[in-house]
């Protein structure tokens, strides 16, 4: 099984320049990954447009094109939405760098909260809390469809994501209106638990129709009165994702794509029960304690608004436990 990693387990590396799509590159070789998945959302620090890519300037496309053939890696795209113009863009890009799968989501936001913090939502709204509809979820397939004539002429596959609001029935539901064979899923082996299911439950619905996935870790934790779910690196935290392996392995996945979401912290969107989970305190809800004292949950994403001091220690740590995400991963491969 081959390994990837995607450009969210660097983020403060990104969005603070101190690393670009080629270093990125560099560093995911040095990890000996297979490939690379290309964030292409904006966010703080990153271009409007094209997020880590940075540019959809041919000459820039070349460059990274000839870098992953050179280091003979795979290249998938992450994008959200599903606008025909934006995702026709988006094709010609996967076309010139080989990708032939790109990941999007029903991005879901509430347009008439307004917030100036980048923790709040300021760069990416999708990180803008809002109410669930699942009809209006459900009216996504329209809009879906609409890309298939896209997807046929550049040969490539759509994978629609569990993106946090969303529980695996949802997504069965959608892509039973779709029914096409170039439209799947991408697992995200975390999401789910922001909408109270078992990231194992969520796996064995989600999984013979997966094409592609983001591998992560999560613990959860009490702050303030709020209950939160928390990224940390592989192995940290208490999700099965060995089972998870299991089960998509026997489904013929054959690559894995590390998602380090650390440092990271997300609310929980959907209310108590609604993915089966009742209460916390077991399996991947156990509760653990907050990991730094010095930051409050929704600062661990964007260190840099609370200080300098702290932008660096968390540069640091998430470039330690990139390292160890794709090491532990490694290790959980060579035994399936």
């Amino acid at each position: 099984m081959k390994i990837g990693l995607e450009t969210e387990s660097m983020h403060l590396w990104f969005q603070n320049h101190k690393m670009d799509i080629f270093s990125y590159i560099d560093f995911a070789r040095d990890l000996e990954c297979d490939g690379v998945v290309i964030n292409i959302i904006k966010d703080f620090g990153l271009d409007e447009e094209w997020g880590c890519l940075g540019s959809d300037e041919p000459s820039h496309l070349k460059k990274i094109k000839e870098k992953l053939d050179a280091y003979q890696m795979y290249c998938e795209i992450d994008s959200k939405g599903f606008n025909q113009e934006k995702f026709e863009k988006i094709a010609s890009v996967a076309s010139i760098l080989g990708a032939k799968i790109i990941r999007s989501y029903v991005p879901l936001t509430d347009k008439n909260k307004k917030v100036k913090n980048a923790s709040d939502g300021a760069y990416d709204d999708s990180k803008i809390t809002t109410c669930f509809d699942k009809q209006d979820f459900l009216s996504a397939n329209s809009e879906i469809k609409s890309l298939i004539p896209i997807l046929e002429k550049y040969d490539l596959k759509l994978a629609i994501e569990n993106h946090e609001y969303q529980t695996s029935e949802d997504l069965l539901e959608l892509l039973a209106l779709i029914n096409h064979p170039n439209v799947g899923f991408l697992f995200d082996f975390g999401n789910s638990m922001m909408a109270y299911e078992e990231p194992i439950k969520a796996c064995k619905n989600m999984a013979k129709h997966t094409i592609s996935t983001h591998c992560k870790d999560h613990i959860v934790f009490q702050e303030d009165g709020m209950d939160y779910i928390c990224g940390v690196p592989l192995g940290d935290g208490n999700l099965d994702i060995k089972g998870c392996l299991d089960i998509l392995s026997k489904c013929g996945l054959d690559r894995i794509n590390v998602e380090q979401c650390f440092p990271y912290c997300a609310t929980f969107k959907r209310e108590v029960g609604t993915g089966g989970v009742k209460k916390l305190g077991e399996g991947a809800f156990k509760l653990e304690k907050p990991l730094f004292n010095d930051l409050k949950a929704m600062q661990y994403y964007y260190p840099q608004e609370v200080s300098m001091e702290c932008l660096e220690r968390l540069l640091q740590l998430q470039k330690e436990g990139c390292e160890k995400s794709v090491k532990f991963l490694k290790n959980l491969v060579k035994k399936l």
